[in-house]
């Protein structure tokens, strides 16, 4: 089974994460495969779910996989307080005869469990060098939805529809099967919200995702997750700071306790990530940035920024600031070391997330939002291009041009990193412009 073209023209991608195209990294191999159903992110639910919903699936796509690197050993990481998942998922693995290759490890209840690179050390002990990937020690990380969708790419499905977790102050709490492409304002009209507008929404997780400057866009096949919360809630006006306000606010009131990198994530595993050294540059008015390549292992979790700093600065924002103008200036980190050792203060300086959560001002809103069946029926749908990391898609279909649910609308240019993408419903290709393929919903004559 040719698994790489496969999932290749299935468009599969990391669901959930950057996007990452899972076909990439099929092609290498790999001594583990390893499954991220962590889902460390709060008030997101849908891993967990879809576990529970389809264990065959998600076990049939990741031994596909795992078997297609020649990894010796699948483990699948799911966090200790998700026990009915656990044993089920350990019963139908022994029911499908992959007990000798597969196996589900606990994870502790902590943020961020979810986090590639902290994920890889919880469940084999390896730590991934800095500025690098999990290939390099042996390791290849998928997570829940993306071993569902290998599984479904197997059967001949591509990817058009995704999982989504919408949550924080609202009347109802769900996660939802959305079709890619559905209006975002369609997907949260299902929380009984009389008026969103009153609402402000983060694209994603409360810790990583943004502040929808509207919420006119379209949902993706990387869409995870909705959190509404209102305008005035402290996690609002925390991630709407802009980026000159934090500087400004580091710049004169930083006292350089050293919280930020002393509960870094990044830095616990032996990196050497100091979110406080790149605090302290901002006093020196820098032109030359060459000095703050650390702020380039920041995997902008936001622990500095949402829950470690004392008197609620920004370092995670500064982190941003100085990635960018390092970016400009052309400068990339150089690691001086390959081999790394996680701190010996790691252990007692794990956050756990029930305190996470109460600290973002979340408690209230940590509650079940059980998965929930809603057919969507929209005018239109707009299929993004560039759903993915790597160069967009290129059309494949022309403006007045009837299409198929699951019919290839965009393909991956040649010779370059890309995915596939596909429609979600039947009807008629109305628009195409550099970003997206918007697609009249209708009957397939």
């Amino acid at each position: 089974m040719d698994l790489v073209n496969i999932v290749k023209d299935a468009g599969v991608i990391g669901a959930g994460g950057a996007g990452f195209p899972t076909h990439a990294k099929l092609t290498s191999k790999a001594e583990y495969i390893l499954l991220n159903g962590a889902e460390c992110e709060p008030l997101l639910r849908v891993d967990q779910q879809l576990m529970e919903k389809f264990p065959d699936e998600i076990i049939r796509g990741m031994e596909a996989a795992g078997q297609y690197i020649e990894a010796r050993k699948a483990i699948i990481g799911i966090k200790g307080k998700h026990k009915q998942v656990i044993v089920l998922m350990r019963e139908r693995i022994a029911a499908l005869g992959f007990s000798d290759y597969m196996e589900v490890m606990e994870l502790r209840d902590i943020y961020p469990a979810g986090d590639e690179q902290v994920l890889v050390h919880e469940l084999t002990q390896r730590i991934v060098p800095e500025a690098s990937i999990p290939l390099k020690v042996g390791c290849v990380v998928i997570n829940a939805e993306t071993a569902l969708n290998i599984c479904k790419a197997m059967a001949g499905n591509p990817v058009t529809e995704t999982y989504i977790t919408v949550a924080g102050d609202i009347p109802q709490r769900m996660t939802l099967k959305v079709p890619v492409g559905v209006s975002v304002r369609e997907v949260i009209g299902q929380c009984g919200v009389d008026n969103v507008d009153d609402y402000a929404v983060i694209d994603g997780g409360p810790m990583m995702g943004s502040v929808m400057n509207n919420i006119d866009g379209y949902v993706t096949k990387k869409s995870k997750g909705y959190v509404l919360l209102k305008k005035d809630h402290f996690l609002i006006r925390k991630k709407t700071v802009s980026p000159d306000r934090a500087r400004v606010i580091g710049k004169t009131a930083c006292e350089q306790c050293r919280m930020c990198t002393d509960l870094c994530p990044r830095y616990l595993l032996g990196h050497n990530m100091q979110p406080h050294k790149v605090m302290r540059a901002l006093s020196y008015n820098l032109e030359d940035v060459k000095e703050q390549q650390i702020a380039q292992l920041c995997c902008e979790c936001n622990a500095c920024e949402l829950f470690s700093c004392p008197v609620n600065l920004h370092p995670k924002s500064v982190n941003v600031l100085f990635k960018q103008k390092l970016a400009e200036q052309g400068v990339k980190y150089q690691p001086i070391q390959m081999d790394f050792q996680a701190r010996s203060a790691r252990e007692y300086r794990l956050i756990p997330s029930k305190r996470l959560v109460i600290k973002i001002g979340l408690t209230a809103y940590d509650k079940p939002a059980p998965m929930t069946e809603v057919e969507f029926r929209p005018e239109y749908i707009q299929i993004a291009l560039r759903q993915h990391i790597g160069a967009p898609a290129i059309p494949a279909v022309s403006i007045g041009e009837q299409v198929k649910a699951g019919q290839l609308v965009g393909k991956i240019p040649d010779n370059s990193l890309g995915a596939a993408v596909h429609s979600s419903f039947n009807g008629t290709v109305v628009e195409i412009n550099d970003n997206s393929i918007v697609i009249k919903v209708g009957s397939y004559v």
